[in-house]
């Protein structure tokens, strides 16, 4: 039975020879019916994906980058119809930590013949997230990188971010994690991954896997340029349990609750400043197609 293929791309992203050349590497796999969605931001595509599912598709193609499969996931998340991705963005946390290389016709391939495995989402006040999610300094920083900077400097226009947020006030947080306060007091950053890898390369957590079921956990006290430097050293370093001024930890759900509202993220993409943040794991949500298993 030929299958039916959708997909949602964004139209602002580029790979390799592009859309046109996704068209004919699909045309050679002989499939059915074609479902082709074109968006022109990625908040537009949780409704073409939806779209796409009703129409019976048995793949989705995600064209994009992490903030475009964080929104066809949370459309996705639990219809056991399998997502390939097409990393088309500037940092693709995801399909780096997946494994899943920025070469075209290679991600083509494997959206076809690679293996499917199903993977866990966080779920953050009601949406769906891949790599991570985070509220404070991390937040704040990914809200002050713009499109342009993310195009011409990629990795650097984080670090550019990141100083100019460094010298912000530590908060009060009260956090729980699964219903027993974990910590209580002034911090400047929380963080929940499904993966351990986020922008800029840094690994935050080392151990973090997206097929266990459980949202790792991390709060940050730093303040000022010296002690972020410090934590930083630590993250590059593959040792941020190590550092004094980093608390990590795993729970299947976390609570949060703010002395001011804060903006947080998901997957890179700011969202509007809250005082409470509600996330779980939620376990085998989304299936992926991945690379062959290494013999």
């Amino acid at each position: 039975m030929s299958l039916t293929v959708a997909v949602v791309a964004h139209q602002r992203k580029t790979l390799g020879a592009g859309l046109d050349r996704l068209r004919v590497l699909i045309a050679d796999e002989g499939v059915g019916d074609l479902l082709w969605h074109e968006v022109p931001k990625s908040k537009k595509a949780p409704k073409q994906v939806r779209q796409a599912l009703e129409e019976g598709a048995d793949l989705v193609f995600v064209w994009g980058g992490d903030g475009m499969v964080q929104r066809c996931a949370d459309a996705m998340a639990g219809s056991g119809v399998p997502m390939a991705i097409l990393p088309a963005g500037t940092a693709n946390l995801f399909a780096t930590n997946l494994g899943i290389p920025t070469d075209l016709d290679e991600a083509v391939r494997i959206g076809f013949h690679g293996r499917r495995e199903k993977l866990d989402l966080g779920l953050l006040n009601g949406e769906h997230f891949a790599v991570m999610a985070g509220a404070g300094f991390e937040a704040e920083m990914i809200a002050d990188v713009d499109g342009a900077a993310k195009q011409r400097l990629g990795r650097l226009s984080y670090v550019k971010a990141a100083i100019r947020h460094v010298g912000g006030p530590l908060v009060p947080m009260k956090i729980k994690v699964d219903g027993t306060t974990w910590f209580d007091g002034q911090a400047s950053c929380l963080l929940l991954g499904n993966v351990g890898t986020i922008a800029g390369g840094l690994e935050v957590f080392d151990d973090a896997r997206p097929d266990d079921g459980w949202l790792d956990v991390g709060v940050a006290t730093a303040k000022g340029p010296i002690q972020w430097a410090r934590v930083l050293g630590a993250m590059a370093a593959k040792r941020s349990e190590e550092s004094s001024f980093v608390r990590i930890t795993r729970a299947r759900k976390v609570s949060a609750r703010f002395g001011s509202p804060l903006t947080y993220e998901l997957d890179g993409g700011d969202r509007s400043p809250t005082k409470r943040l509600k996330a779980q794991s939620v376990p085998a949500a989304l299936t992926v197609c991945l690379p062959a298993t290494p013999e």
